[in-house]
């Protein structure tokens, strides 16, 4: 008989939370305009919306912002952070930003030119926004098992090689300043990338004289499922497999607020010193000096602490199994998620769930909304509103993953947390067909999942406990 086992850690600090009523909950929802984001967090009692900069963090973190230099330039702080990019994720040089999207804003704006291609597997919405920002296309170039919720295929987030080659000789290498590879594979339902699909794609580009660039905002989970799934990994630490996924990228973009288990921070690395160069040049202008980036030098003692605790074998394996301990409950209930179930969160299938429902119905966001008043759970759409309009037509794009998020923090909330979640995903399964849909009565001209607001097509959710 297989033992269970419990949080590699123990609780030191507890925020309270509170349960509203359903009237509440539904006078609120309203108010927001049927869109999650715009809740206010006191009238949230589980908060599944991301795992970006929502993790506990740990008392050695803690102790390390006091270590805080806040100079203006050359802080001690910095060079903690940049050896610990260097020893985990084995690149040359760090450049701070305050997340993510300043890393994306920088490497946009320093490779990409009007007419350039840029193959990625899958899009992100920040990510394409950016690129196009700069007068570049994407182009998708994910395996066809990424879109089939349904399909066990163990990295479904993989390159297909054959599509990225289509892509060289349409394009030519010449139009293409990088492939962005994400590991894992977010709008998937957080897939991963096996060892091999990297280096085959790092053989194919280094023939065409391609860059191969990472979004390695959950590189830590790919990591792991890699341990799990791949031939050769099982006895290797998860530090040492991050290390060797980074080694076939010539540089990343991360977004320190997830796997580096911060509140806040990012950073562009790489190993090419033009590159270097140029984020240099214009982190001053958008971020700050190229020693702090948008950050207090105690928001960078507590990312670099954060890289080391992110490879822990005991914690990522307890992070990975709590998506799981969530999404198997819901599977056993029969209600349609994503497959495999990914690394950040589960993927409620709403195209499934809601199959009464048109996708201009804003299914996604009909059912986030349904749940949030069914029991005070926010999650987060990832269908039709994220995916936004087609430039050309003006059409929303419709993609085939019509999904709900239910996104875990990290070191944030205990499993009986993840029991009512699952409990109340059933509820709404068993009564799917009184979730009327949406229109948007407010769409802003980009990144609309944000700041949308939509009204039900026919009248208030009326599902009751």
């Amino acid at each position: 008989m297989s033992r269970r086992t419990a949080e590699p850690y123990k609780i030191k600090s507890v925020e309270p939370i509170r349960m509203t009523t359903r009237a509440e909950r539904e006078r609120a929802i309203a108010e927001a305009g049927y869109n999650t984001f715009l809740l206010k967090s006191e009238d949230v009692y589980i908060d599944l919306l991301t795992d970006s900069g929502t993790s506990a963090m740990s008392d050695a973190q803690w102790a390390a912002m006091m270590r805080g230099d806040e100079a203006y330039a050359g802080a001690r702080s910095f060079y903690r952070f940049e050896q610990a990019v260097r020893e985990i994720y084995g690149f040359q040089w760090m450049v701070p930003t305050h997340q993510g999207r300043g890393a994306e804003h920088l490497i946009s704006r320093i490779l990409i030119r009007p007419g350039h291609v840029i193959p990625g597997n899958m899009y992100f919405t920040t990510t394409r926004v950016h690129q196009e920002l700069q007068g570049g296309t994407f182009v998708d170039v994910i395996i066809d098992e990424a879109h089939d919720s349904l399909s066990d295929h163990p990295f479904k987030g993989n390159v297909d090689l054959v599509k990225l080659q289509s892509v060289i000789d349409r394009h030519g290498a010449e139009n293409i300043p990088y492939v962005n590879v994400a590991v894992t594979v977010n709008l998937a339902g957080g897939q991963p990338v096996s060892m091999q699909n990297l280096r085959e794609t790092r053989s194919l580009l280094q023939h065409h004289g391609i860059r191969m660039w990472c979004d390695a905002t959950r590189a830590v989970e790919n990591a792991f499922f890699i341990k799990e799934r791949e031939s050769g990994y099982a006895g290797k630490p998860v530090r040492a497999i991050l290390k060797e996924m980074m080694s076939y990228f010539d540089g990343c973009t991360m977004s320190a607020k997830k796997d580096c288990l911060v509140n806040i921070g990012g950073f562009l690395a790489g190993n090419d010193d033009a590159i270097l160069q140029a984020a240099r040049e214009q982190v001053v202008i958008f971020e700050g000096m190229p020693t702090y980036g948008g950050l207090s030098g105690r928001d960078m003692e507590a990312v670099a602490q954060g890289i080391y605790e992110m490879v822990d074998d005991d914690y990522i394996a307890h992070r990975i199994n709590q998506v799981r301990y969530l999404g198997r409950q819901l599977v056993d209930f029969g209600v349609p998620i994503v497959l495999p179930i990914g690394g950040h969160a589960v993927f409620l299938d709403a195209r499934q769930f809601l199959p009464h429902l048109d996708q201009d119905e804003y299914p996604a966001q009909a059912l986030a909304a349904a749940l949030y008043v069914d029991s005070g759970v926010r999650a987060m759409e990832r269908g039709n509103v994220s995916s936004g309009r087609d430039q050309a037509t003006g059409k929303n794009r419709r993609p085939k993953l019509e999904l709900v998020r239910l996104t875990i923090p990290r070191r944030v909330y205990t499993d009986r947390h993840m029991d009512v979640v699952a409990d109340s995903v059933r509820h709404l399964y068993e009564h799917r067909e009184e979730i009327p849909g949406l229109e948007m009565v407010y769409e802003p001209p980009t990144l609309r999942f944000f700041t949308a607001r939509f009204a039900p097509v026919k009248t208030a959710c009326q599902v009751r406990t």
